[in-house]
């Protein structure tokens, strides 16, 4: 099965990456309460001993609404260089393994979206730690205070090494996640009937939010070990709110089983489910409306509301060569109006 590597020319690259990272903070944003939930259920807070729902009435009721977006400016701002990064690594390997027609197998452009999301989280690992400690706490009771503070206090008190704690698990976590992925991805053309350069936008919705579904079940015993990791700080009150203490990875791994069951590895799970339709959904939508009002402004469409296109412009041509062509016209139209306007007189 072979994958196209498709980008849409009629955008630059600061608009489509103004898309993706516009769409990336407003779905985020959006589904916090959810991504807060499920991190305090992984790391074993007392606010998720009772359940799913209970969860949101005890984070509401001991630390207010706001704590439902404990971490969420973190998290965002943690979202544009780790697009940048992706973005720029999965290229270059992309295009390194695709044929003259820009073509590549489904498999390589999989591990090529591993490789790149590796790079991207060695660099904004950091980030990620302080996300889940701002997370863990209780805001008012809080040690915390905002990204530089956090960073700072960790480096001072922990070490440097602190700050990449469970970084082993993003890599190890990626290989099921990408199996996951591939075994989905390998399996649509049988699902929906038909080829997968026919499916529609709805379809290729359902089949991100399925793949995701199937990779972050398979990889998300490594992901809660991770977070239990970044959390746990024999300088914060109760080991950060870890309900297991461990000296390290593989420690982590036995006692949770030990103590809490195999089960507990899929701690938070079900508010990660939950999360994955409408992250996803405001996500493609976003940036779908964002595009078009890009390429509205480019004047490739009537409407920002619609496909449309603008009759008359040639659509293979990029948004430079098109403002270029529109001002050689403009300056014609120009030229000839003021040559009529001579020859009156």
């Amino acid at each position: 099965m072979m994958a196209t590597v498709k980008k849409d020319e009629r955008l630059t690259s600061s608009q489509g990456f103004m898309c993706v990272g516009f769409a990336g903070v407003f779905s985020k944003t959006v589904t916090s309460p959810l991504e807060v939930v499920k991190i305090l259920s992984q790391v074993g807070t007392f606010h998720c001993k009772r359940g799913f729902v209970q969860s949101f009435l005890l984070v509401y009721q001991k630390e207010g609404l706001r704590a439902f977006w404990k971490g969420n400016l973190v998290s965002c701002l943690r979202l544009f260089p780790y697009s940048a990064i992706h973005l720029a690594t999965y290229k270059k390997i992309i295009h390194l393994h695709m044929d003259e027609l820009g073509h590549i197998s489904q498999w390589c452009a999989i591990v090529a979206g591993g490789t790149a999301g590796i790079s991207a989280a060695l660099v904004t690992y950091p980030l990620e730690v302080v996300e889940t400690r701002l997370i863990a706490q209780n805001s008012h009771e809080s040690k915390y205070r905002g990204l530089l503070h956090t960073l700072s206090s960790i480096y001072r008190n922990e070490g440097i090494l602190a700050l990449y704690r469970g970084f082993s698990l993003t890599v190890i976590g990626a290989v099921p996640f990408s199996i996951g992925c591939y075994a989905v991805y390998i399996n649509l053309e049988k699902l929906w009937q038909e080829r997968h350069f026919r499916f529609s936008s709805l379809q290729n919705f359902i089949n991100g939010c399925l793949a995701a579904g199937v990779a972050q079940t398979l990889s998300f015993p490594f992901e809660t070990v991770k977070r239990k990791m970044q959390a746990q700080s024999a300088r914060l009150p109760h080991y950060g709110g870890v309900d297991v203490h461990f000296s390290g990875m593989i420690d982590c791994f036995r006692q949770v089983i030990k103590t809490k069951g195999v089960l507990a590895l899929w701690s938070g799970f079900t508010a990660n489910l939950v999360k994955i339709v409408p992250y996803f959904g405001l996500l493609f939508t976003c940036c779908e409306a964002c595009k078009l009002l890009c390429l509205y402004r480019n004047g490739y469409i009537v409407s920002p509301l619609s496909y449309k296109l603008t009759p008359g412009v040639d659509q293979s041509l990029g948004p430079l060569e098109l403002q270029e062509l529109k001002r050689y016209q403009k300056n014609r139209k120009l030229q000839s109006h003021n040559s009529s306007m001579g020859n009156r007189w």
